[in-house]
């Protein structure tokens, strides 16, 4: 785990972040906890790094940012930077269900490993891990915090429109790694769509950003 930038010098914290349930016994111990306790660490990080860089934003304003660098997107993305996936420790079942490549289980690992460079070293070690990691994001925050689904909704609104509606008009992939193709249509006829291999809401919101680039072309 170069890639990580921390050597642990107690491994078997490393070894049970990246146990998932599915393997484990009375004698190796699953990742839950350490994934309780990880989501905590970054939370507390990247509330305390949003607070130091803008100073004068307010609580609204933070709210979404931390809400955009803590959510199972975003962890699971670095895991997937991490490579977290190809050395995740799972029971076969799992694995031949493409665990490796599900959302959930990178995030939470994710998480997992962060509390494990936190009982290993301390809270300036993970701080360290985190903003390493996390930098890049912090630094687009406030476009990425943007939340489509809502922005449509206040749109809608705000022209005499009830909610768009969300529709998944295909699917396609194996069961382990479907690719979904989601339509949002809103009440005047305009319509937009995004496929993807992500959460039907990590689509939803692409399709949602579909619609708002289109209205805005409009204007």
């Amino acid at each position: 785990m170069g890639r990580l930038g921390h050597d642990f010098a107690r491994p078997e914290l490393l070894v049970r972040a990246l146990t998932h349930g599915s393997i484990a016994s009375a004698t190796r111990p699953d990742n839950q906890r350490l994934e309780f306790l990880g989501d905590r660490v970054l939370g507390l990080v990247m509330a305390e790094a949003l607070f130091t860089a803008d100073t004068a934003a307010s609580e609204g304003q933070l709210a979404p940012r931390y809400n955009a660098l803590v959510r199972g997107e975003t962890c699971a993305a670095i895991a997937r930077e991490l490579a977290l996936g190809d050395v995740l420790k799972l029971g076969r079942s799992e694995m031949l269900s493409g665990g490796r490549r599900k959302e959930a289980l990178l995030a939470d690992a994710m998480e997992a490993v962060l509390a494990a460079v936190y009982l290993d070293s301390g809270f300036d070690a993970a701080r360290k891990v985190v903003l390493r990691h996390w930098s890049g994001r912090l630094s687009t925050v406030e476009k990425d915090s943007r939340d489509a689904k809502t922005a449509l909704q206040e749109w809608a609104q705000a022209n005499g429109m009830p909610p768009p509606h969300y529709e998944q008009t295909d699917r396609s992939g194996p069961d382990h790694a479907p690719v979904f193709l989601i339509t949002v249509r809103l009440e005047d006829g305009h319509h937009a769509q995004a496929q993807g291999s992500g959460t039907k809401r990590s689509i939803e919101q692409a399709a949602a950003q579909a619609m708002l680039d289109l209205l805005e072309t409009e204007t």
